[in-house]
């Protein structure tokens, strides 16, 4: 998108709703909003938090000039006392968040505003859509990666994405997510991580016949000679013809770094297998065998259990479209309002769907780890003003099922707080990391996971547990409610 000022990137009822505030100036109070999601993708047991660069970026642009001005002005519904507030607006509140890069559950907040409430309503719907589209390739790319058991994973899916922004974005999340790189070369430049790529069937049905148009793309690329072999008949024509080039180059003395065939057709497993023999036979057993065609986490995980010999995978569709589950789900739900006396009145949403309803008040996130292993044992949703101390017993409990507890003696678990400052009184505070940077602190948080709760059938659930005040705050605001004539 060329626009870099995303202001107008919301839904109308955000800016209705603005003017209502505005003409009853005592709704602006300050208000906390909460953005997290209910259930993770695809039916996993974790999901990975993307997007918060994007967001940073959204909240230091935000603001409404000229034409934005005179379109809202053109629509009818706004009158101009109210556009002046707009032509002034600035962000002036502040923002607590979770790291881009770290595993997260449902439910527990992963962006906190804390603003006025015309500011901190405004923000919702581009919030939303940044990190839900994010943190959701994220999170499939961490799928496709785990799946593929440490071989290398690169993002291919630029063409079959939605549109240039989820295509740009998305191969960035999927780099977060644990991809080794991009065939984007928008993204390369604006996030700098690596792009690759090889070379399409027309490049070898433009020449006269496959052995030269290998020849000719070696004589290229010697340094990342990764021949398509499958264009007409991988045993017999492009395996053989790749072979015979990489011998000519190795008699030449060329590097010989990166070299291999890609597979695009066909029985993978068994071609791969074939592949690997043809290869070894003929002195060329660090070949690399890659593949593409149509895969994501669950073929990748069946043809390593065939046996299957490639090492490097390209995966597009299902990976840059997140295409078995397409929508992360996140919300932002309003949690407390100032009173009148300058502290927070705690706020939940009910609903006939126990999942739905919201967690009260200011709250944060404290990280429970096994001391032992470092493994993650739980998540902790607290009121802000609760500590915890390693040095002291923790009990944990389902909300749910509050009768499911665990004791934790002093001394076996480690405790680290999650939510970090990103916005205070609207300066940034918060510098992001590379994306590589990202990647990296993702793969250390993806190793706290125990392998059961990244399996993808069944997975194991990480509990997300209230402390016993936030629980009890929670009961107390519901039984209010429900006392409460209809």
């Amino acid at each position: 998108m060329d626009r870099q000022n995303l202001t107008l990137m919301t839904d109308l009822y955000e800016l209705t709703m603005m003017q209502g505030y505005y003409k009853n100036r005592d709704k602006n109070k300050p208000v906390i909003f909460d953005a997290f999601y209910r259930n993770n993708p695809c039916n996993g047991g974790y999901a990975i938090c993307a997007g918060l660069e994007q967001v940073i970026k959204y909240i230091k642009e935000l603001h409404f000039d000229d034409e934005d001005i005179a379109y809202l002005r053109s629509l009818g519904i706004f009158e101009e006392d109210f556009l002046g507030y707009l032509k002034e607006f600035r962000f002036s509140g502040d923002i607590y968040a979770i790291q881009e890069g770290r595993v997260i559950f449902p439910r527990e907040p992963l962006i906190k505003v804390i603003a006025p409430l015309m500011e901190a309503q405004l923000l919702e719907t581009a919030l939303l859509n940044i990190i839900n589209h994010q943190s959701l390739i994220a999170t499939k790319a961490a799928r496709v990666c785990y799946a593929a058991r440490g071989d290398g994973i690169m993002e291919f899916g630029l063409r079959r994405a939605q549109g240039p922004d989820a295509g740009i974005y998305g191969a960035r999340a999927a780099v977060i997510g644990g991809c080794i790189g991009t065939s984007n070369v928008l993204t390369g430049q604006l996030f700098d991580v690596p792009v690759k790529g090889t070379h399409a069937h027309s490049w070898i049905m433009s020449f006269p016949d496959e052995y030269t148009a290998f020849k000719a793309y070696a004589e290229l690329y010697p340094d990342a000679c990764i021949l398509l072999v499958d264009t007409y008949d991988t045993l017999k024509s492009g395996i053989p013809n790749a072979i015979r080039v990489f011998t000519e180059m190795k008699e030449k003395g060329l590097p010989m770094k990166g070299y291999g065939i890609r597979l695009d057709s066909g029985d993978l497993a068994y071609l791969s297998k074939k592949a690997r023999v043809m290869l070894d036979e003929a002195g060329f057993t660090d070949a690399v065998i890659s593949a593409s065609n149509d895969l994501d986490e669950y073929l990748i995980e069946s043809l390593k259990l065939q046996g299957c010999r490639v090492t490097s995978w390209g995966v597009g569709t299902n990976l840059i479209t997140s295409k078995d589950n397409p929508a992360f789900g996140g919300v932002y739900k309003l949690s407390a309002v100032m009173g009148d006396n300058g502290e927070f009145i705690p706020k939940i949403k009910l609903s006939e769907n126990s999942e739905k309803v919201t967690n009260p008040g200011n709250k944060k996130i404290y990280r429970v780890y096994d001391k032992g292993t470092g493994k993650l044992r739980a998540d902790l949703i607290c009121l802000e003003e609760e500590v915890f101390k390693e040095e002291d017993e923790l009990l944990l409990f389902d909300p749910h099922e509050p009768w499911k507890k665990t004791r934790l003696p002093a001394g076996d678990y480690e405790l680290k707080e999650l939510m970090i400052p990103v916005f205070i009184k609207g300066k940034c505070v918060y510098e992001s990391p590379s994306t590589m940077e990202i990647r990296d602190f993702c793969t250390k948080e993806k190793e706290t996971l125990w392998d059961e709760t990244m399996r993808f059938e069944n997975p194991h659930k990480v509990y997300v547990d209230l402390s016993q005040k936030l629980y009890d705050l929670k009961m107390k605001l519901l039984s209010e409610h429900s006392a409460q004539p209809f």
